[in-house]
């Protein structure tokens, strides 16, 4: 059953960037995905979510993605009320969110450059500015002399690279990576994460959901614990807990 608690609507600290309070949700009644989940994250952080499968993460993000809305409690992103956000409004909320999968999504009959460019188009940036701002992005990510590549043509961590170059292009205030190196071998994995640590002394909040113990174990961010819906651990320099910990 759903928790009942109930919390006055204060004004949410300047420095918060995402704050979900008493949130619950679920797909069948009295079955809660997620159960009184409530998550403070500033502006600049770097968080890991982990947990066994089913354990919420995957409705976690698509609940700040607006995808999902709660069943109970209240989500905040980037000052936008996202129970109350009208559906007009949520592309405008979504161009601050640069999104990274695990399967990439990207556009395999187009070159590199073009994969970037196409998040840049979406938004109506003008020309002159998707040629200026596309070569700056790909050599963030390593990629600067792979622009003309078709991606059937690159490697798996190639891909990623543009998938990230593809998400940073507009300048996100947030990056939420779903499982990113999970297709990955160990050493493309800690190059990844080296260029989201990279991305996130920029100044952008980065949110990691994964499965991956070595890498949380090896970083020492924050880590948020979920356990069938509800949040466990939530722990500064944490490390990945099994559930039998």
């Amino acid at each position: 059953m759903f928790a009942q608690k109930r919390r006055a609507r204060n004004k949410i600290p300047p420095d918060e960037i995402i704050t979900m309070e008493h949130v619950s949700k679920a797909y069948t009644k009295n079955i809660p995905a997620l159960n009184d989940v409530t998550l403070h994250i500033r502006r600049g952080e770097f968080v890991f979510i982990v947990g066994d499968s089913g354990s919420g993460k995957s409705t976690l993000i698509k609940l700040l993605l607006r995808e999902l809305v709660p069943t109970e409690g209240r989500i905040t992103v980037m000052g936008y009320d996202l129970n109350r956000i009208s559906h007009g409004k949520i592309p405008k909320f979504r161009r601050n969110l640069g999104i990274v999968f695990q399967d990439f999504r990207l556009l395999p009959d187009r070159n590199v450059y073009e994969n970037v460019a196409f998040a840049q188009r979406i938004v109506q940036t003008p020309g002159r500015d998707i040629r200026k701002n596309v070569p700056a992005v790909l050599a963030t990510v390593g990629l600067a002399g792979k622009y003309k590549n078709k991606i059937r043509h690159l490697s798996g961590g190639e891909q990623q690279r543009v998938a990230l170059a593809r998400a940073l292009v507009n300048k996100p205030a947030i990056l939420l990576a779903d499982e990113p190196t999970g297709n990955l071998d160990p050493g493309i994995t800690r190059e990844i994460m080296h260029l989201l640590e990279k991305i996130n002394e920029n100044g952008t909040t980065v949110l990691v959901v994964t499965h991956d113990k070595e890498m949380v174990n090896t970083m020492r961010k924050r880590v948020i614990t979920l356990r069938r819906g509800v949040v466990v651990e939530d722990e500064e320099e944490g490390v990945y807990r099994d559930e039998e910990d």
